[in-house]
């Protein structure tokens, strides 16, 4: 009994000095404070697109299976893959679908049974619109459990119980009918528009999930997939991790969703955890250090967050504050 007690606090102090050693502290610092998020990197966005032909990929008529438990949406927010373009994300990061054999008028699920265990339902009660997306779209429907799911523009939404990291797509295609939802829940694709708020879309569409733009005024500054600055705000602290912006906050920051440490041109991978929000949003940190980007930005290379209320700013390929005073 002892034996198996001591193995387990052993394994624990290895996974707390793993965390403080990855967030740039050395052993025997104090680590108390609000709990951070896991120590692993997020998994490999695109990974597994399109290959799963498993169980679900029907109309799922009701059988002998039990659906899988219905998990809230929470903030929602957009993810800009590669191979499909603008995806609507759950606030995990976990990719969200709709299924060609549902309908939109009226909405209506046809996705019951052993297809609810496969495809989990997103309900709807603490849904909020991703940054920059129409918070008309988003809707419910009762299932017949009496489950109230999310729909957006009538489409109701679905997780794939294969995706087991955020920025996993692998019930991309299944069956034909299941697809990646666009944030205005059309399919996802490159070339379509994603429900955005309307002004232009210059992202190149070809950099890597975390990457460095040159920028005429600042320098080096770290910028997301779409091209867009990231920033970071003082008021956080990286460790103990915590977060000082929240709320209506997030509508003006929304955060940088967890990125895969593969999917990172430029920039330092030390510290790169994914920070367990205390509202449940999954965010990307760089040496624990929580990042974002700014709602007020509308194309790559704007940095009009830069030194807003003294508290935000760009951040440099190796964390540092862009412009900051010491």
């Amino acid at each position: 009994m002892n034996t198996w007690r001591n193995a387990s606090l052993a394994v624990t102090a290895a996974a707390v000095l793993a965390l403080t050693t990855a967030c740039g502290q050395d052993p025997g610092t104090n680590t108390n404070g609000q709990s951070v998020g896991a120590a692993n990197p997020a998994g490999a966005a695109d990974s597994g697109y399109g290959a799963d032909t498993g169980a679900g990929a029907g109309a799922g008529a009701a059988g002998a299976g039990t659906a899988a438990a219905a998990k809230p949406a929470g903030q929602l927010a957009v993810w800009d893959s590669k191979k499909l373009g603008k995806v609507l994300t759950d606030s995990e990061g976990f990719t969200l679908y709709r299924f060609d054999k549902d309908t939109p008028a009226p909405p209506k699920s046809n996705c019951e049974g052993d297809c609810a265990t496969t495809w989990p339902v997103v309900t709807a009660g603490d849904a909020k619109a991703a940054a920059g997306t129409e918070a008309s779209l988003l809707g419910e429907i009762t299932r017949t459990d009496g489950t109230k799911q999310l729909t957006v523009d009538g489409w109701p939404m679905y997780r794939f119980a294969k995706d087991t990291s955020p920025g996993d797509a692998k019930g991309q295609a299944v069956g034909g009918t299941w697809f990646a939802s666009a944030p205005d829940g059309k399919k996802a694709s490159p070339t379509a528009a994603g429900g955005g708020s309307g002004a232009a879309d210059e992202s190149s569409g070809d950099l890597a999930g975390l990457s460095v733009r040159k920028d005429p005024k600042l320098g080096d500054v770290v910028v997301d997939a779409r091209g867009m600055t990231v920033y970071r705000f003082t008021k956080d602290s990286a460790w103990p991790m915590k977060t000082a912006c929240t709320g209506a906050c997030l509508d003006k920051w929304p955060v940088v969703a967890p990125v895969s440490k593969n999917d990172v041109d430029g920039v330092t991978t030390k510290g790169f955890v994914t920070f367990d929000r205390p509202d449940g949003i999954k965010q990307q940190t760089l040496n624990c250090s929580p990042i974002y980007t700014f709602a007020g930005d509308k194309k790559p290379g704007d940095t009009n967050g830069q030194g807003v209320g003294g508290t935000w700013f760009a951040v440099s390929p190796d964390n540092e504050l862009v412009g900051a005073s010491e």
